[in-house]
């Protein structure tokens, strides 16, 4: 900034000179220096500020060096007689402008296509407006109305310059901003040499030296390009609009309108002078209406622009319009459908619900949700899980024709069947279970995605929301009869969902109201039939009530996920009981352990809490579990056996409980952590005992675990003639109403104590 506050002052202390130099070779020297102050600081503002397209700038410096070498050429070099000769002097100053007006176009320099000729036109418009008035009010007087225009018609050189200059600078104001401070002071020079040549022309036929407001012009012309070059705008690039429409900035529109008004108006009232006054001629008339003409011919010009301008607006936004109504569409497609199935969402089957049920339309609703879509993600992938529902779609799609498909959540879908009677629903729904049956290709795999079904007639009394429910309860039902099959719903099964919903609610109060109770059945050790160990039981007990039987809360505590906390605290009561009775005589306990309880990430650190707060041995707590949760695969099943194999590396032992009622597969036996077979009580023989399939299958049982070195547990034992079978078979453990019913603490205590004081008699 110091160099530019410095360019100021030796530009400012020029200005007084102007006023008192009354010599060609004083006025020479004056311009000498004024023109090197401009030269110096437009080569240091080039190389300090580093313009992007610095040659316009060096244009405008070859000018004003032109301009001082034409000022020594003309007091130093030429004849005295030449260099008093207006004409010379015009010559030689007049070959700059042409150069000058060159680096001042080239100022608002742009790559963008088109931006050379921006402006152009409003600048024009202007420019002819102002030499109308230029020529009316110094030109006419001065050289037309005088005659001298034959003579001195040189003189209109520089002036005529001006205006192409003038022009120039306009346009420059019209594309700059209010930060373009440089190119501001550029346009200043641009008016600076017009006024000053012009204010030469008024004198030029009657004095050879210029007048005082000439050589000020010429100073304060060269003095604002100096400061120009020197401010740090100068290195902008003049921020060209998004369009000629936007021209006009700066109160500009107004000026060149008023020109295009003022300019035919003024002609008219100059002719008219002209005329009163008798000095009318040719010029006088031919001049200001060709200026005039032109203008009109700009403004014409100019209206084309504007039209081609808003004709492509009009196009651009309609194209915009077209493309947001696309938007639109599309946004409104995808807020109504699935993204990955291209089926409609669950709001578009309750509009089209609704609307059937509002005109009493017959139908009715289906819910499918596919059996084991968990574990093809935990197996294959979400990639292929995801490829699986596109082809779950498509067979949807083709086999419903034209019944709405949804896809309502995950792996579940939903179908309304318009206008379909009870009987041709049944009949759907049946084609959709077979079809459903049969293997889907996926990725080079045959997928199987069979599903369970639940169907709801529609019934105009009810509203979509309590239908949907309903279709939800068949579908659960359908889900827990199996899966692979379908469930219409009715009453009953409403009054089952609700009850399961009451049982929930009472399930959680019993939680916190401590209505649980744990009962103990002994295990037996059938060699000698004493206890060994007993199995923990829940009971529920609520206040004032009758016992609530287990098959009435342990389906529904499994499916809300209560038996989570419910499943905690037996586990943890049961380690309490037996803690003593282990320490006094060796019982063990065994816990049913629900698969639910299996996929909570803490259950192998809660289980070895458990066994540390109670003071059990890990050795003395038998885990049941059933053998799904072994024999089925992805990451829920190796979250368990990763639980049950640390548990066990601490002593804690496994046993699978309903062995055989289940699964044909048995590798399982050899490879997942178990240590005991809990044979179930389907197996037993009733009745006569000696019934040589029911032996030959208790035998198979026991064979196979003596040979994998699992022990036996026989559940379900009742009479005296399956302990002798089961003793004689090799089974080393039994439990069943024969030996006790699951009984209270203080019974399950006595029992341990009668059953070791029998041991210590005997032995």
């Amino acid at each position: 900034m110091g160099l530019l506050w410095a360019g100021v002052a030796v530009a400012v202390l020029l200005v007084p000179f102007a006023f008192v130099v009354s010599t060609l070779g004083g006025l020479a020297t004056l311009m000498l220096g004024s023109a090197a102050l401009a030269l110096a600081a437009i080569a240091t503002g080039v190389r300090l500020h580093r313009p992007p397209f610095p040659r316009a700038w060096w244009l405008i410096f070859t000018s004003v060096g032109l301009a001082l070498a034409g000022n020594v050429i003309v007091s130093v070099l030429l004849p005295t007689s030449m260099a008093g000769s207006p004409v010379a002097i015009n010559i030689v100053y007049g070959i700059t402008y042409p150069i000058l007006c060159a680096g001042v176009a080239l100022l608002p320099n742009h790559r963008r296509p088109g931006a050379a000729v921006l402006g152009l036109t409003e600048s024009a418009i202007i420019t002819c407006g102002v030499a109308v008035v230029w020529w009316m009010a110094f030109v006419d007087p001065t050289l037309i109305d005088t005659g001298l225009i034959h003579s001195q018609a040189y003189l209109l050189v520089e002036p005529f310059l001006d205006l192409v200059l003038f022009g120039f600078g306009v346009r420059l104001l019209l594309l700059s901003d209010s930060r373009s401070v440089s190119y501001w002071l550029v346009s200043g020079s641009c008016v600076a040499r017009l006024v000053a040549d012009t204010a030469y022309l008024t004198v030029g036929s009657s004095a050879g030296f210029p007048t005082t407001l000439s050589i000020v012009g010429w100073v304060v012309g060269n003095g604002l390009l100096a400061v120009a070059a020197l401010h740090p705008s100068m290195k902008r690039s003049v921020p060209l609009p998004a369009n000629q429409a936007s021209l006009g900035r700066h109160g500009a529109t107004r000026v060149y309108v008023g020109t295009v008004v003022a300019t035919p108006v003024l002609t008219g009232l100059f002719l008219l002078r002209e005329g009163l006054t008798g000095t009318l001629s040719s010029l006088d008339v031919v001049v200001p209406m060709v200026a005039t003409a032109f203008t009109s011919a700009l403004v014409i010009q100019r209206m084309r622009q504007l039209n081609r301008i808003a004709a492509q607006r009009a196009a651009d936004l309609e194209k915009a319009l077209h493309s947001e109504a696309e938007l639109q569409r599309e946004l409104v497609f995808r807020s109504a459908h699935d993204v990955l199935t291209g089926l409609p969402r669950r709001s578009v089957l309750h509009d089209r619900l609704t609307e059937a049920l509002d005109a009493g339309r017959p139908g009715a609703l289906v819910l499918l949700d596919l059996d084991g879509f968990k574990d093809v993600n935990d197996r294959f992938g979400h990639t292929v899980g995801d490829d699986l529902l596109v082809e779950v779609s498509a067979r949807l799609r083709d086999l419903l024709g034209a019944h709405l498909v949804t896809r309502m959540h995950s792996d579940e879908f939903a179908v309304l069947l318009e206008g379909a009677t009870l009987t041709d629903a049944w009949a759907t729904t049946e084609r959709v279970l077979l079809a459903m049956r049969r293997p889907l290709p996926v990725h080079d795999h045959e997928l199987f995605a069979t599903v369970s079904i639940g169907l709801r007639e529609l019934d105009v009394s009810l509203p979509a929301a309590d239908l949907l429910r309903d279709a939800y309860v068949a579908l659960h039902a359908a889900k827990e009869a199996g899966r692979n099959q379908f469930v219409l719903f009715d009453q009953e099964l409403r009054e089952k969902r609700l009850e399961a919903t009451r049982t929930v609610e009472r399930l959680r109060e019993a939680i916190t109201r401590d209505e649980f109770l744990v009962y103990f059945q002994p295990l037996i050790r059938l060699a000698d039939e004493r206890i060994t160990g007993v199995e923990a039981l829940i009971r529920w007990q609520p206040a004032g009530e009758k016992m609530v039987p287990p098959d009435r809360f342990i389906g529904v505590s499994e499916d809300s996920g209560l038996i989570v906390p419910i499943g905690a605290w037996i586990l943890r009561e049961s380690c309490r009981v037996v803690a003593g009775w282990h320490r006094r005589h060796g019982t063990v306990v065994s816990v049913n352990v629900s698969p639910r309880q299996l996929r909570e990430p803490d259950f192998g650190p809660m289980v070895l809490d458990a066994l540390r707060s109670s003071g059990l041995p890990p050795q003395a707590l038998i885990l049941e579990i059933t053998e799904g949760v072994l024999v089925n695969s992805g990451t829920v099943t190796e979250q368990a056996i990763s639980h049950l194999s640390m548990l066990r590396s601490h002593g804690v032992r496994v046993a699978v409980d309903d062995f055989g009622t289940g699964y044909s597969s048995l590798a399982y036996l050899r490879d997942l952590p178990i240590d005991h077979i809990k044979i179930d009580r389907s197996f037993m023989p009733t009745g006569d005992t000696a019934d040589p399939a029911a032996r030959t299958l208790v035998k198979a049982i026991i064979d196979l675990a003596a040979g994998l070195r699992l022990s036996t547990i026989a559940e379900g034992v009742e009479t005296a003639d399956q302990v002798a079978l089961l003793r004689e078979l090799g089974c080393e453990r039994g439990q069943g109403f024969y030996f006790s019913r699951p009984v209270p603490e203080p019974d399950a205590a006595r029992l341990i104590e009668q059953s070791a004081a029998s041991a210590g008699v005997h032995s």
